[in-house]
């Protein structure tokens, strides 16, 4: 689980703080700093009484697994946008996400307004439990129809998972550019790589399920390619960061499946780190958002949830790590539509967490690791 910040009496919430005008004289009179908060262009006349009742609510809670550090900027600029609604945002690990809220709602806790996380699979097991409510957003018509689903869960992000690789450790003519090739290098020089690959533990991580399962249902080849990873000995990892970190560090020579967006914003910072993303497939996954059902402030809900679909919100993750879903926002990268597979936004999720089918993959995930041990 990540650490936490300490802010004002909400224990493990960060609290980006509302404008400082008078609470009670903005609901009244529904101004700040000196003016009346407009409406964004083309939504309906009735989106001001959405706005004013945003506003009176005054907070909007939100448990969410993108690094705070990216969305500094994000609520930064939704808070001038819309003067007088603090924003608490709690940075957790999604396996705890979906502890905490399912244990506070079920126990009729005050919990999140907004739920948003990249175990797209377990947010729509939550949407399919009846934990989120229905909201027709005005943004809807610029998404593409994979990102949404029942006007409950809306694909923030676009967010590539690909390789990462220490330069150093890999020289440039053997950088995979396929699964293929990365299958092929480790099995030519599995010594020079025992101990040095690294990828998700699908046991104890989410996302890290999510990411090899799709693997397996994309191509019959990710078996031979999870042998030949296993016969490494591959460190296992809970976060994309950590193993970002051991790359960066020499203690690992390749990353696989990391998340790419996070992979491109370190390697700017550090030369030492190379990114791919397989020219055969690049999975491209979303973080799925949802208003809660229960959600003590929907109409602060609704507006933050409204401004990350927005063009000005989409273009705020742009210029960080987290890669916008929509397409008519300008975007650092983008992949060709050849090599990028999105994960829909829907019920077919709901596969991934059938017991039986988890356990069976599992089983079939530790036997590969434990062939891999058995190589000579």
């Amino acid at each position: 689980m990540r650490s936490f910040i300490t802010v004002l009496t909400l224990a493990a919430m960060v609290a980006f703080p509302a404008m400082t005008a008078p609470a009670d004289a903005q609901r009244q009179s529904g101004q700040a700093q000196g003016g009346r908060v407009q409406r964004p262009a083309g939504y309906p006349r009735s989106y001001d009484g959405l706005i004013a009742d945003a506003r009176a609510e005054g907070t909007v809670r939100i448990y969410a697994n993108a690094d705070k550090a990216e969305m500094v900027p994000v609520v930064a600029a939704f808070r001038r946008a819309y003067p007088g609604i603090q924003v608490l945002y709690a940075d957790l690990g999604s396996a705890e996400l979906y502890r905490r809220y399912t244990a506070e709602t079920r126990a009729k806790q005050y919990s999140a307004d907004i739920v948003w996380s990249s175990a797209m699979d377990q947010q729509i097991k939550l949407i399919n439990d009846g934990y989120a409510q229905q909201y027709a957003s005005p943004e809807k018509p610029a998404l593409p129809a994979t990102a949404v689903w029942k006007n409950m869960g809306f694909g923030v992000t676009a967010e590539p998972i690909g390789m990462a690789y220490n330069k150093k450790l890999v020289p440039a003519a053997l950088v995979p550019q396929s699964h293929q090739q990365l299958e092929q290098l480790l099995r030519h020089r599995r010594a020079a790589f025992t101990g040095k690959v690294a990828t998700f533990d699908p046991a104890r991580s989410n996302v890290g399920y999510l990411y090899l399962s799709q693997d397996f249902q994309i191509t019959r080849d990710t078996r031979s390619l999870a042998e030949a990873i296993a016969a490494t000995r591959p460190v296992l990892a809970t976060h994309t960061e950590e193993m970002l970190q051991g790359v960066a560090s020499g203690k690992l020579a390749i990353a696989y499946n990391v998340i790419g967006s996070y992979a491109l914003e370190r390697a700017r910072r550090d030369p030492n780190i190379g990114v791919i993303f397989p020219h055969d497939y690049t999975i491209v996954t979303s973080r799925i958002a949802f208003i809660a059902r229960e959600a003590r402030h929907p109409a602060a809900a609704r507006l933050f949830l409204d401004f990350l679909l927005s063009r000005a919100g989409q273009s705020q993750l742009a210029r960080h790590s987290l890669w916008p879903v929509r397409t008519d926002v300008p975007a650092s990268h983008r992949l060709p539509a050849g090599q990028a597979r999105p994960v829909r936004v829907g019920p077919q999720l709901l596969v991934n967490l059938d017991r039986l089918t988890r356990a069976r993959f599992l089983r079939d995930w530790n036997a590969i690791l434990a062939s891999g041990h058995k190589t000579p």
